[in-house]
């Protein structure tokens, strides 16, 4: 988010403009960076993507005063505060990509799922076919397999057995990262818990469907094997490997969750649901320096090993993190069923969305519009904080009045100016030129002092020789 707020016991939530020069993350990257760029260069087998150079240049710059910013002015008292331009990035900055995940639950749920019930159904792979997931095209295969699937375990589970013309509804959220920053793909889909039956629009209803675990089991057992033929179809296995993977115990590695589920009025419920869903893969509370070359980061579930947290350098931190980067031009979630965008069904599905929208503080609530939102909708990052933080950044703290946006300020004498005049720095932090290795930065010491120069403990670190080689040729 944009700025981040506090409550004080006793007294209204408070507005703060975040600080991101101050977090582990920003350190870390400001300082290692440059040497993890001319690694990548260089000496590591490869060049790092522009993409991801230019996701980590944009956060050092997020936040940052000195690259910008928007001036609020209270129109009553004078009152005026500063907010500094955030980088909309989709992979590194834990700023904007919860801005991203606020908006996307704010807007599923108050302009796409109708008042409901849903259940989120979470599919993982075993690893020897998750391997191959790498493929965009083989990634939409299997989720078409898996949405199939769910589709026709629900209309069978209809008391007369299901009609032809039904239809599900479901919002798709593909997921590469698990929760030590590890590379794990998988799958959330939240599905409206029913199906809709009628021949047209006009004479479209919905019919609620209770699963129970026995056939939330026979899903599962269905969707495995309809995978299975997916990779023997494409050739990543044989027939004799697809078979053994049918037929071994716990379903083969498959793993299928679906015990999640939102009642029809529960909208608050389907917004945290769906911000779970909308996550980034990075969060910065998790992550702990416990000195200069040593960080960790810790996960609320056992990851790889049953472990809850893993010790990373700060090199080993940017390679997670640029591996979970993602891909350009990909949707960040997807629409099927009457929710799809060239469904014929999908604004009578809309229609029945959220009519109304609590606001902050005990604001009043205002009325929607009766006709659907046709275009995604746009929320503005003062409405995000309250949404989120519980706290309108944009009342005075003074006289309570309303603040306004009266400029924004991008010429570089101007910034200097004003930020002089407030007493915050005018430049921003320095970057950190790249560094070699332990042994070369020793090179000054020369001699004996450089041959001693090791990182203690490390079994690689190249030790004093013992006795003088004499190098010169004798014939």
């Amino acid at each position: 988010m944009s700025a981040t707020a506090a409550k004080s016991c006793g007294s209204p939530a408070v507005y703060h403009r975040r600080q991101p020069e101050r977090t582990v993350l920003y350190r870390v990257v400001q300082a290692h960076l440059a040497t993890w760029l001319a690694l990548h260069d260089g000496g590591c087998g490869g060049h790092a993507p522009a993409l991801t150079e230019r996701e980590f240049r944009r956060y050092l710059e997020c936040g940052i005063l000195a690259h910008g910013f928007a001036r609020a002015r209270c129109p009553d008292c004078g009152h005026d505060f500063i907010v500094a331009y955030s980088c909309k990035g989709r992979g590194i900055c834990p700023s904007c990509t919860t801005r991203r995940m606020v908006e996307t639950a704010a807007h599923l749920t108050d302009h796409v799922f109708p008042r409901l019930p849903v259940r989120q159904w979470v599919l993982s792979l075993p690893k020897r076919l998750r391997y191959h997931l790498d493929d965009a095209k083989l990634q939409n295969a299997v989720l078409h397999s898996f949405l199939h699937a769910i589709e026709q375990g629900l209309r069978q589970s209809l008391p007369q057995g299901g009609e032809s013309e039904t239809r599900i509804g479901a919002v798709v959220f593909i997921h590469r990262f698990g929760g030590l920053l590890n590379a794990h793909l998988h799958y959330h889909v939240i599905v409206i818990d029913g199906v809709f039956c009628g021949e047209d629009a006009e004479h479209l209803h919905f019919e609620e469907v209770q699963l129970s675990p026995e056939q939330v089991a026979r899903i599962g057992q269905t969707i495995g094997k309809r995978i299975t033929r997916l990779f023997v179809r494409r050739g990543f296995l044989d027939k004799a490997e697809g078979e053994a993977l049918r037929n071994a115990p716990d379903d083969g590695g498959f793993s299928l969750d679906a015990n999640v589920c939102i009642e029809a009025n529960d909208r608050q419920g389907l917004e945290r649901l769906l911000r779970y869903c909308a996550r980034p893969a990075f969060a910065q509370e998790r992550l702990r320096q416990i000195d200069p070359e040593r960080l960790v980061y810790e996960s609320k579930k056992p990851g790889p090993g049953g472990k809850f947290s893993v010790l990373l350098t700060p090199h080993q931190l940017l390679d997670r993190l640029a591996a979970l980067i993602p891909p350009p031009r990909r949707h960040r979630h997807r629409y099927y069923g009457v929710l799809a965008p060239n469904s014929p069904y999908r604004s009578v599905v809309t229609a029945l969305a959220v009519a109304e929208t609590t606001r902050n503080e005990g604001q009043a609530e205002t009325e929607r519009a009766e006709t659907p939102v046709s275009q995604a909708a746009r929320y503005v990052w003062a409405l995000l904080i309250a949404r989120i933080y519980e706290v309108f950044p944009l009342i005075c703290p003074k006289c309570g009045g309303t603040m306004k946006i009266i400029a924004f300020i991008d010429e570089g004498d101007v910034i200097r100016e004003i930020l002089t005049h407030l007493g915050e720095p005018v430049d921003p932090p320095r970057i950190a030129p790249a560094r070699g290795p332990p042994l070369w930065e020793a090179a000054g010491q020369g001699g004996e002092e450089m041959w001693s120069h090791s990182v203690p403990g490390d079994p690689l670190a190249q030790p004093m020789p013992e006795y003088e080689f004499d190098q010169r040729v004798s014939w």
